[in-house]
């Protein structure tokens, strides 16, 4: 029995199940294990090809290997369903490989998710023009797909768009011949929509009728614009994003990629996540005396006013405290959870912000100290969250416990009523400088409104309750 392969005695279906969970280059490579394995991996309901190792050298025949190892597999089992397609060339073009794909979701697949290869060529102007992989057209009337990855692709205008199963679709860096709009309504179901514009696009210069992105969506749950990962956040070609989604839940929008952002009145928002400026522009923030941007900015905050969980970056709280000097931010009345980083020198607009969050509970504040911050920071406002419902705040980040440094920790003790915890995060102070000793002995020495709130330190070895 311990020599026996029991693995090789297993029902095919078995076997092929097990290897869709491998890359499709380790799963041919059990084809050498007996005559059992021979054919096994072309079996498998499941196709996961990375084209973008492939080598430089004899790239037509490769290319032409690669083609036909895909038509093997198609030819193999005529009636099998590849479920899930996972391919990437990024770095190759491959001539025929749209048509494959087109193949592929007629064979019912559900899960598709392809980056494409994008290369440039010089036009009669010598301006750096796309090649891109246009997807085929059946992709958009898809009776199967669940879920739609792609990344640096190109979408035609079939005429009609049809994909009544898909739930999650990821578009980043497409290049567009068919309208945003058109593609989301023809998503009875889409529950979750992330999107990546590509800030270098040549296509879209001259294609200006897609610079309006527009998302509108009755059954869209999840909304997400993710970083960019990239320095220059810049781009030559202004474009907006309105989301007109009444059942949306959730939503994220980071890095600046879009010009204005629009919203219709957003009242199922759970969560909010703000890493913007309002601005493309890398570096740059707006003129709080524009009062167009004032106007954009004033109706983006009201379309999302109804949400209970908002989370803001350096960034956005920068931008909101341009936008205060000249408009009213308004009330976030069903705001419970705020989570904000500051940067010391704006903790003078802390009591502004939290004027606006009235019934908020529960604070995490990250506080960024800079040589900026001014050691004579006063915090005197005492805005209506603080005294009446705020429960607990966080405070993370270095607080060395000096002077001028302690004033967030203070701030809240001395003005929170019903304060339940106030918590020092593990980084909340920088043990090079400040002994546990003289940690807890600074925190006895606040003034507690609230006289049953803890103080918990998880800055130490050992978390400490005051």
């Amino acid at each position: 029995m311990s020599g026996r392969d029991r693995i090789s005695g297993l029902p095919e279906s078995l076997l092929t199940h097990i290897l869709s969970h491998l890359p499709t280059k380790q799963s041919v490579q059990t084809s050498v294990l007996s005559k059992r394995w021979e054919n096994v991996y072309l079996s498998v309901p499941g196709l996961d090809l990375d084209c973008s190792v492939l080598p430089n050298y004899d790239a037509d025949e490769v290319i032409l290997s690669f083609l036909s190892f895909i038509d093997k597999l198609l030819e193999f089992s005529p009636e099998l369903s590849l479920f899930k397609v996972k391919i990437k060339c990024r770095n190759t073009m491959i001539d025929g490989f749209t048509d494959r794909i087109g193949t592929m979701i007629d064979r019912g697949t559900q899960h598709l998710d392809v980056v494409s290869s994008t290369d440039y060529y010089e036009d009669t102007l010598n301006d750096l023009l796309p090649v891109v992989d246009f997807m085929p057209m059946n992709l958009l009337t898809s009776k199967t797909l669940v879920y739609l990855k792609l990344s640096s692709s190109g979408l035609m205008d079939p005429g009609f768009v049809s994909m009544p199963c898909l739930r999650f679709l990821h578009l980043e860096e497409v290049k567009w011949l068919v309208h945003l709009e058109k593609l989301v309504s023809g998503c009875p179901v889409l529950e979750e929509l992330t999107l990546v514009r590509d800030l270098d696009d040549e296509y879209s210069r001259r294609h200006e009728e897609f610079t309006a992105m527009r998302v509108r969506s009755r059954s869209l749950k999840k909304f997400r614009v993710p970083l960019k990962h990239r320095w220059d956040c810049s781009s030559e070609v202004r474009c907006t994003v309105e989301i007109d989604a009444p059942g949306l839940e959730h939503m994220s929008l980071g890095e600046d990629q879009f010009d204005s952002v629009v919203v219709k009145k957003l009242s199922c928002l759970l969560v909010v996540e703000l890493d913007i400026k309002f601005v493309v522009n890398f570096g740059e923030f707006f003129d709080p005396s524009d009062a167009s941007k004032r106007t954009e900015i004033r109706a983006f905050l009201n379309g999302i006013s109804s949400v209970r969980h908002m989370i803001i970056s350096a960034k956005t709280v920068k931008a909101l405290d341009l936008y205060s000097k000249e408009g009213m931010i308004p009330k976030f009345n069903n705001l419970s959870r705020l989570e904000a980083v500051f940067h010391g020198k704006l903790l003078q607009f802390m009591p502004a912000l939290l004027e606006c969050c009235p019934n908020l509970k529960h604070l995490v504040l990250k506080v960024l100290h800079s040589e900026e911050m001014e050691e004579g920071l006063e915090l005197t406002d005492v805005p209506r969250c603080v005294s009446s419902t705020l429960e607990c705040v966080e405070i993370q980040e270095q607080l060395e416990l000096e002077e001028g440094k302690m004033k967030a920790t203070s701030y809240f003790l001395g003005n929170s009523a019903i304060l339940k915890k106030l918590i020092l995060s593990p980084t909340a102070y920088d043990p090079r400088y400040v002994v546990e000793s003289e940690i807890v002995d600074k925190v006895n020495k606040l003034t507690k409104r609230s006289t049953g709130c803890e103080i918990i330190i998880r800055a130490m070895e050992e978390v400490v309750i005051i």
